[in-house]
């Protein structure tokens, strides 16, 4: 979708978000507005209903309403008005007052849009046509949301909904919402016994069964099977640093909100628990003495990370508190950057290939409004947005911009996979630093005997462990390939007298490096079956009376149901073909 067409789609869910207050105001005449801004997949209002409640139960008739309402808006017209008559059309509301002060205080001009009987303070980007062109929308749900998103602040009922310019185009969104509420990570991870949370633990703060540890230390170990192949050495750091790390960093004055504050019984001194690795690798750097013919360094860490997350934000695996990334930052030379990222980029390409994943990359730059949030040079940032774009191109990789996605000290070459139902997920990130190693002092010894600083990259394939699970386990629908199942075969005897013959199949997996168990229950083959799959096992092995005579076993593949009976050795060699490729087939 061009610029042109998502402009359009923004303006038309502006422009029902609008509809949606209006319904509302008409409903519940006492309710209080707030803001109501086009998102990503739709739109959402803010109200405060005081004490009357809604529900998604009401959610019918508020979409009648907006029906109903939306023939008589034929357009938008707009006006400005003073901050003393934009407050006398919103009488004891404090939210539309805040709005009001903060925007006529920047000496912004104040406008209002109107369409039929409905205004609102609003700075505009509507449909031309309402009547004709706002036909296909659905409100979706209701949830709290804090007034501008701060905890201290009222909780305000939040209702979501969408809009596309035409009914297929609807039709195939909700269609996809369908297919994620089965591949729900979170239901999946209860099925398969994978992960769970706790309130005595703490939101945003995973805890992993046997399973899903399996799970994921099987992700971490491959990507650092991968990593030494291209000779990244693995570091580890502490979870917590002083303050005046993070402020060398810039992290401090930009990112304090996020990050969780430690108190010590016996210092004064300020500790956080760290929201990412690559302030702790450049003191390892710094450690000492480097020169030309050490570079490029490359460290990778799977040390744990903590950010404080909103508790409204914190959703199952996608948005957590406590997680690890394939972390690598690589110091080197700025002759050795394009080689360096070229490997990172080729790494991160087979992996992609791995998962079936296709992808384009997101060039993550600053914010062109708002420039001075990020600590540098300018030109500097000038130079290095232009090599990514010189490095997209010379890898043929597909990619779109960004602006105001840039971390506050580099641009990013952010991935941006997409999985089986359509949506986009950022994985793995590139980002060229050179801000980082000057606030830290790094430097070697040049080839010339002079004091260089060297170039730092930041790299991540999968991101963190917890956000990679959660888009596999959507992704696969809980299906995962044979190598990343954390049971990768059940035997289930048809009865008790088979137990011994299953568990002498189970013995012999295991010995050849399957994992793999006996469903032993008392329980009829069919229920073990279910069961089974269920749990998205790949390979079900029923063994009863022939197989136990002649030493076979009868396979029923996941998705293709039974197969032939073959002989033990047989489908442990098929078993070990298929992880030993990482195959996505069962």
């Amino acid at each position: 979708m061009d610029k042109q067409d998502l402009q359009y789609l923004d303006n038309l869910r502006h422009s029902a978000a609008h509809l949606l207050a209006a319904a509302v105001m008409e409903l519940y005449p006492h309710a209080k507005r707030t803001i109501g801004p086009s998102i990503e997949n739709g739109f959402y209002f803010d109200f405060d209903f005081g004490d009357t409640k809604v529900s998604e139960d009401d959610l019918i008739r508020i979409e009648e309403k907006m029906r109903e309402i939306i023939k008589t808006w034929t357009g938008f017209e707009r006006y400005e008005l003073s901050a003393d008559d934009a407050k006398k059309e919103y009488p004891d509301n404090s939210y539309k007052h805040e709005l009001i002060d903060e925007f006529s205080g920047k000496g912004e001009t104040l406008t209002f849009y109107k369409s039929g009987e409905y205004w609102d303070l609003c700075r505009g980007g509507h449909v031309e046509h309402p009547n004709r062109e706002l036909k296909h929308f659905k409100l979706m749900s209701i949830a709290g949301a804090y007034w501008r998103g701060d905890e201290n602040n009222k909780m305000l009922t939040r209702i979501y909904g969408t809009a596309f310019p035409t009914k297929d185009e609807l039709m195939k969104h909700l269609h996809m919402l369908e297919e994620a509420k089965k591949r729900d990570h979170r239901k999946l991870g209860r099925e398969m016994d994978l992960f769970t949370f706790s309130e005595h633990v703490g939101g945003g703060l995973p805890l992993y069964t046997p399973k899903g540890a399996l799970v994921r230390r099987l992700l971490t170990d491959f990507i650092e099977e991968e990593q030494v192949k291209l000779g990244y050495t693995q570091v580890w750091t502490p979870q917590i640093a002083k303050a005046s790390l993070f402020k060398l960093s810039g992290h401090y004055d930009k990112y304090k909100d996020d990050m969780f504050r430690v108190v010590s019984n016996y210092s004064d001194e300020e500790y956080f628990l760290k929201p990412m690795n690559c302030p702790q690798h450049t003191q390892i750097y710094a450690s000492r003495a480097r020169s030309y013919r050490d570079l490029p360094l490359r460290y990778s860490d799977f040390a744990m990370l903590y950010r404080d997350e909103r508790p409204g934000e914190l959703n199952g695996l996608a948005r957590v508190r406590s997680f690890s990334t394939d972390d690598c930052h690589i110091f080197c030379r700025e002759d050795q950057v394009d080689a360096e990222i070229d490997k990172a980029l080729q790494m991160t390409k087979h992996v992609m290939e791995i998962f079936g994943f296709k992808y384009r990359y997101r060039l993550s730059t600053r914010d062109p409004q708002n420039k001075e949030k990020y600590l540098g040079d300018p030109a500097t940032w000038d130079k290095v947005e232009a090599w990514a774009v010189e490095i997209m191109k010379r890898n043929e990789i597909p990619y779109y911009d960004g602006p105001g996605e840039a971390a506050f000290y580099a641009p990013k070459m952010d991935l941006m996979a997409t999985d089986a139902l359509g949506r986009e997920w950022q994985l793995s990130t590139v980002q060229i630093d050179y801000v980082q190693p000057e606030r830290f002092g790094l430097s070697y010894t040049d080839s010339d005997g002079t004091d260089k600083t060297p170039v730092m990259l930041h790299r991540a394939v999968l991101g963190s462990a917890e956000r990679a699970m959660m888009i596999l386990l959507e992704h696969f629908e809980g299906r995962l390939p044979v190598w990343l199942a954390p049971i990768q075969v059940k035997v289930l005897p048809i009865s008790d007298k088979h137990i011994e013959y299953a568990e002498k199949v189970v013995s012999t997996l295991k010995t050849g490096g399957i994992r793999a168990e006996v469903d032993s229950r008392s329980e009829t083959l069919n229920a073990k079956i279910r069961d089974g799959e269920m749990e998205k096992t790949p390979y079900l092995l029923v063994v009863g009376d022939r197989e136990q005579q002649e030493g076979t076993v009868a396979p029923r593949a996941r998705g293709k149901g039974n197969q032939p009976a073959v002989q033990l050795e047989n489908f442990l060699a098929h078993i070990h073909e298929l992880v030993t490729q990482k195959s996505l087939e069962v």
